[in-house]
This record gives structure tokens, C-alpha cells and sequence, in this order.
């Protein structure tokens, strides 16, 4: 079984221009301006009646999302930085509970995006009945092939667990905060790890990707997948990169709105995809299927 880097969740190419080294300070400040303008701040989270506010610091040009510096206190929203040594295992059971949930995911809602498969399973009942001529018999057929499609959906993912677990998600400060043009953040709300992402770059085509976005379950719905987004397209007009590129195999119609809701356009789907963990037998070409999606956002032109 081939175990490279897994793609699963979210996967994202950014297109680079020139060069990848960092901006002069005024081109930057600038860049981070447009795009604190192009993607407004998240409002904050709901909490106890504040204090009158002190006056605000000196003006001057902030990064989307909490950079670096000192974090928000508590109640005061969502703050998106750099990975911290302490917080490894924080992020890997995010990723880990957020990839457990395409078990049943893709194994139940999944299927309604494969109408081939529906037929092939149609046409198994029926002969069936012709067989047997029972309707019990024809009636627990459904029930076998979706129990069939939950375990291979279960086999697949714990596969990919196991390859993303023993490769970067196993040490993320070698895999993501060392190498030049890679990065791993956190979002953190009332000091507790809440969402994940990363950026690594590939020297070979110069692209960068975008990997691991996941948030907690307990947290959703506040706008963090949203700010992870933000971070990476910042990460792209700071480094002077010209477009985002994302692939994934969600299911679910919120992931792909979040990705519509950053600007990204769709640019096609494919059935053919191969998901780090398969081994691409006949039974797991009958019960497990994924489908990939395409997405681009085009920072500036080439």
C-alpha cells in the first residue's frame, strides 16, 4: 500500500509567481491590508459584557487572523497562529476525530453522488428476489450492502489514519515549521486548540499545498474554518504566490460552500481518484467510492 503524504480532508495547491522570498515591509503591509479588506475580520465570540474599551494601540497594519504577538484575552474571538510544540497532540486529535467522521459519510451520504453504484446495488436486490423469490431476504439486501459499504469505508480511513499518523501529522514541527515555505497553524478560542491547517511548499513545480484544515466538532459553526481559510490565503498574497488550488473529497454541501464563500470556483470532479489507503480490490471498488473536487482562486494575474 502506497502511504504518501494523504489528502483526504483538504488538499490545496497555490500557484507561486517568481519567487517565494518575503516582501519589503511596505509591499507587505501593503498586501496584508488588502487583505484584511477582501476577507473582513470574524466577529467575536459571544461572552460576558466587557469592560469599556482601553484605546486602541498606534494604527498600523495587523495579519488577518493573529499572527503573532500576544493572544486576545479570553472571550475576545478567535485567534489563528503558528503551532506550538505542546499543542502536536491537540492538533493530531482533531485531525484524527475530523477524519473518523468520513466513515459513515462517505459510506452513507456518499453514495447518492454515485448512481452507478445505485443500479449496480438495484439490480443485486432483484436478482435476489428472482432468486430466492423471498421478500425478507430482498428487503435485507439494502441493509447488507450499506453494512458493507461501512466497513470498507472504515478499513480505507483507518488506512489513511495510519499513513498521515506515522508520516507528517507524526512530527509537525519537522514536516511543516522547518522546511522554508511551509507553515502549521492552530485557531485558538478561550486558550483551547480548536482548528487546524498547513501549508507546504514543493520545491519542484512551485507550488505550495494546503493540508490537515479541520475544526473540532464541539466548535463549529463560529466561523473558524473560515479564518483557517483566510490565514492560508493570506499566506499566498504575503509570499506573492498568483493562485489557490484546493482538492477534496468532502461530501458534505457546508465544505464546499465555505470554499465558494472564500472566493474559490469549482473546475470539475473526478470519480477516478485514488485515496492514500485503498489497495483498489474488486470488493473496494464495489463498496467505496470518493469524489474528488477541484477548486481555484486567483490571487492575481501571471
Amino acid at each position: 500500500m502506497h502511504c504518501g503524504p494523504p489528502d483526504m480532508v483538504c488538499e490545496t495547491k497555490i500557484v507561486a509567481a517568481e519567487d517565494h522570498e518575503a516582501l519589503p515591509g511596505a509591499k507587505k503591509d501593503a498586501l496584508l491590508a488588502a487583505a484584511g479588506a477582501m476577507w473582513p475580520p470574524l466577529p467575536a465570540a459571544p461572552g460576558p459584557a466587557a469592560a469599556p474599551a482601553a484605546p486602541p494601540p498606534a494604527p498600523g497594519p495587523q495579519p488577518l487572523g493573529g499572527a503573532g504577538g500576544a493572544e486576545p484575552p479570553e472571550g475576545r474571538g478567535v485567534y489563528i497562529r503558528e503551532i506550538r510544540a505542546a499543542e502536536q497532540e491537540a492538533a493530531r486529535r482533531i485531525f484524527y476525530d475530523g477524519i473518523m467522521e468520513r466513515i459513515p459519510n462517505t459510506a452513507f451520504r456518499g453514495l447518492r453522488h454515485h448512481p452507478r453504484t445505485q443500479l449496480l446495488y438495484a439490480l443485486l436486490a432483484a436478482l435476489c428476489f428472482a432468486l430466492t423469490r423471498s421478500l425478507l431476504l430482498t428487503c435485507l439486501v439494502p441493509a447488507g450492502l450499506l453494512g458493507l459499504r461501512y466497513y470498507y469505508s472504515r478499513k480505507v480511513v483507518l488506512a489513511y489514519l495510519d499513513c498521515a499518523l506515522h508520516t507528517d501529522m507524526a512530527d509537525i514541527e519537522q514536516y511543516y515549521m522547518k522546511p522554508p515555505g511551509s507553515c502549521f497553524w492552530v485557531a485558538v478560542l478561550d486558550g483551547n486548540v480548536v482548528g487546524i491547517v498547513a501549508a507546504r511548499a514543493h520545491a519542484a513545480d512551485n507550488t505550495v499545498e494546503l493540508l490537515r484544515m479541520s475544526v473540532d466538532s464541539r466548535f463549529r459553526g463560529k466561523g473558524i474554518a473560515k479564518a483557517l481559510g483566510r490565514k492560508v490565503l493570506e499566506f499566498a498574497l504575503v509570499h506573492n504566490y498568483s493562485a489557490v488550488v484546493l482538492g477534496t473529497t468532502a461530501v458534505k454541501v457546508a465544505a464546499h460552500k465555505l470554499y465558494e464563500s472564500l472566493g474559490f470556483r469549482h473546475m470539475g470532479s473526478s470519480d477516478r481518484y485514488v485515496m492514500p489507503g485503498m489497495t483498489l480490490s474488486l470488493a473496494e471498488r464495489l463498496f467505496f467510492q470518493v469524489r474528488y473536487h477541484r477548486y481555484r482562486l486567483q490571487l492575481r494575474e501571471e
